[in-house]
């Protein structure tokens, strides 16, 4: 076994594992029920074999705000695929929780952090560091208050919608703890985002009120919305829910004129329905009731419209920041938190659940590689060390512009990284030289580099870091506390009721978490039967959920190892979308032009990064020309967004389908990207694969118009 699986070169490790509270929390594990728990697999399989155990523990040791009481934590005989309840009886509400801390004495009860009301609890900063805007504890509360008694006056309640389309943004965490204040339902999506995936995602929720920004920034270029909010009213006129739209002024100071927008104030008028009233209240709704609604990136359709519970995710967040991270453990002004990231994306709760800690966050806006005279790769990393960052979010493209820059750029020459503890990488795989290139040129070698991996889906991670044990190059270093990952045999063609087949450790096969969790999503929206819901997680392996990654396990250090994904989920540079989204907006602006089209990724060993492949299937008569070329790459980057344009478009003669004239993309993804497969006999052409090997070698192709 050392030979076909030798360890890989250590990169750190916890100088002392038994001061954590995850050792603390095995300890009174060990006391309170009778076990000899002495390390973090161990503790680990105890979570996953006694889950009622575990998270009752969990759930006293570190609790949460609340109100009510439960028998029990779950039904462990219940079904996955039933969507079992957990810690039925109790009552929460998300932003109590995020802007206050439980009393010790009483959880039922809360307190406020240390220097509550002259503690910064998030920074605003804005591209190239131009502006940072400072807000104190004392200042969010009242902000959340004045808001949600706003609505409230406007007819927002329990169980409402309120979406955003905006920045990160002080003002869209307003707006996101003033709905879930209300016990009401939030969803978001980036001001980048094309108007018609806005719109694909708003009309299936109708929200009540929809707040836009006016103005946007990224990478040195301003951007007037109110265009795109004409478009998203007009998109969303025939939906009877939607009150109306709110103007949130991207400058403080000057607020643009709206009204020219049909049904659109501005955010000063719909607060003056609060007469002044800052006074928080909290609507504290049951554990498993619904906060949240993400968006999947649209890959075989629609997108889809995934609820999460309150109580679900602040019941992870204490499992993933104590037990995990050590946050509860240090003084709240000694946190500080910047993920970055857009409102669009599941890694948006960091930053908002990084308050829970008492942590400061730090809000950043556009893109981290411009300075306040223009391109410059080190303004934001000097940001990290003037701000005292002590945990970072950050993405392995990020990381891959920083390495190969011209000359390399290392933050630990750029600026004092003494505060930093922990850099976070999640958004695609995490290379083996790119962990290598942390350590060895980058960060200081006391700083853990924990690459993570989860999702939208879940709200969580379902491999991530932990202090009880050393890190190594590759992977991620364990699955979650809680979190029973296995891995199928992806050749099991699966189905309702069809069981899956675990692999031995070391195999790569289909990622798959065997055992309920807090954080399966309450339901989809707009999915009355529960029917699309079964189908994306439960479908192809009986009670199991699946999601959508191959990976593997080590076998003598047991990280896992993260393989790319099973699906047509699209991650150039680390911005993820959906293929499906790409062929929306193909059909709806080319039908007289383009038959049909597949698109796909490509990522081959040598490549640091995925590149996105468009293939086009003219109708009989029409030419694929260098103007279509440009046309289709306009009509994406308007519908989806600029950062979904393709890298390559190419013409096709034909599209792999199933017998039921299924569109195919799978097997043309690892054609593209060196990989010689066994066409599956499911395909009804799979003769018309050969013609896509030679885009393996797509530097060596012609014609030069069709590269961006």
């Amino acid at each position: 076994m050392s030979n076909e699986h030798p360890i890989p070169r250590k990169l750190w490790e916890h100088p002392n594992p038994k001061s954590t509270l995850a050792w603390k929390f095995m300890q009174t594990a060990n006391r309170k029920h009778g076990l000899n728990l002495q390390s973090w697999d161990a503790l680990h399989s105890w979570s996953v074999d006694h889950r009622n155990d575990f998270w009752e523990l969990l759930f006293k040791e570190h609790p949460i705000i609340h109100s009510g009481s439960y028998t029990q934590a779950i039904d462990e005989s219940a079904r996955m695929d039933t969507i079992p309840p957990w810690f039925e009886g109790v009552k929460v509400n998300f932003a109590e929780n995020v802007l206050y801390c439980p009393d010790p004495k009483d959880p039922s009860k809360r307190t406020s952090y240390r220097k509550e009301d002259h503690r910064v609890a998030c920074t605003e900063v804005r591209e190239g560091c131009k502006e940072i805007r400072h807000c104190t504890w004392k200042e969010l509360r009242e902000q959340v208050g004045l808001l949600s008694n706003a609505m409230r006056a406007r007819g927002v309640g329990r169980g409402d919608r309120v979406a955003v389309v905006a920045s990160n943004s002080f003002d869209t965490l307003t707006v996101f703890f003033a709905v879930a204040s209300l016990g009401g339902m939030f969803s978001s999506s980036s001001t980048d985002m094309g108007t018609r995936g806005v719109l694909d995602r708003l009309r299936q929720t109708k929200p009540k009120y929809v707040f836009v920004d006016d103005w946007a920034l990224y990478n040195g270029k301003t951007v007037d919305l109110r265009s795109k909010m004409s478009e998203i009213e007009a998109g969303m006129s025939d939906i009877s829910q939607l009150q109306g739209l709110v103007a949130m002024p991207r400058w403080q100071d000057k607020p643009e004129d709206i009204s020219s927008v049909r049904r659109c104030e501005t955010f000063a008028s719909f607060i003056e329905a609060a007469n002044g009233n800052k006074t928080l209240e909290f609507e504290r709704i049951e554990f498993g009731d619904p906060f949240l609604i993400v968006y999947s990136s649209g890959t075989t359709g629609m997108p889809k419209c995934i609820v999460h519970s309150a109580g679900g995710v602040l019941m992870n967040n204490r499992k993933e920041s104590n037990l995990h991270r050590d946050m509860s453990a240090y003084d709240p002004d000694d946190l500080c938190v910047l993920q970055f990231t857009t409102t669009g994306w599941i890694m948006y709760m960091t930053s908002c659940l990084s308050l829970a800690s008492g942590a400061r966050a730090i809000l950043y806006d556009g893109s981290p590689f411009q300075g306040k005279e223009g391109p410059d790769l080190k303004a934001f990393i000097k940001l990290w060390g003037d701000q005292g960052v002590t945990d970072l979010g950050l993405s392995p493209r990020y990381f891959q512009t920083l390495a190969t820059a011209k000359p390399p750029v290392s933050p630990r020459e750029v600026t004092d990284l003494s505060k930093l503890r922990r850099v976070t990488s999640t958004g695609m795989v995490l290379s083996e030289v790119q962990f290598e290139w942390f350590y060895d040129e980058a960060f200081p070698p006391r700083v853990q580099l924990a690459n993570i991996a989860g999702g939208t889906d879940i709200a969580a991670c379902l491999t991530l870091d932990t202090l009880m044990k050393p890190l190594y190059v590759g992977g991620t270093m364990t699955p979650a506390l809680g979190m029973k990952v296995e891995v199928y045999d992806q050749e099991v063609e699966g189905g309702r009721g069809i069981q899956g087949k675990p692999l031995p450790v070391g195999e790569q096969g289909e990622m798959v978490c065997t055992r309920s969790f807090p954080t399966l999503p309450v339901k989809f929206w707009d999915d009355p039967t529960g029917e699309k819901y079964f189908k994306a997680y439960f479908e192809r392996f009986d009670n199991v959920y699946t999601h959508g990654d191959f990976i593997s396990f080590h076998p003598r250090i047991g990280q896992v190892y993260l393989h790319g994904r099973a699906d047509g989920v699209l991650n150039p540079s680390g911005v993820r979308f959906g293929s499906a989204e790409v062929y929306n907006a193909i059909d709806n602006a080319f039908g007289d032009e383009i038959q049909d089209s597949v698109c796909v990724g490509q990522r081959r060993p040598q490549d640091m990064d995925e590149s996105v492949m468009l293939f086009l299937l003219m109708k009989p008569g029409k030419k694929f020309t260098p103007d279509l070329v440009k046309r289709v790459k306009d009509v994406i980057a308007r519908d989806c967004g600029r950062r979904c344009v393709p890298k390559y478009i190419f013409e096709t003669p034909e599209i792999p389908t199933t017998i039921n004239l299924k569109k195919v993309e799978l097997p043309v993804k690892q054609i593209v990207s060196e990989k010689l497969i066994k066409p599956s006999d499911t395909l009804a052409n799979k003769d018309c694969l050969n013609y896509y090997y030679q885009f393996a070698k797509v530097e060596e192709l012609l014609p030069a118009q069709s590269k961006l």
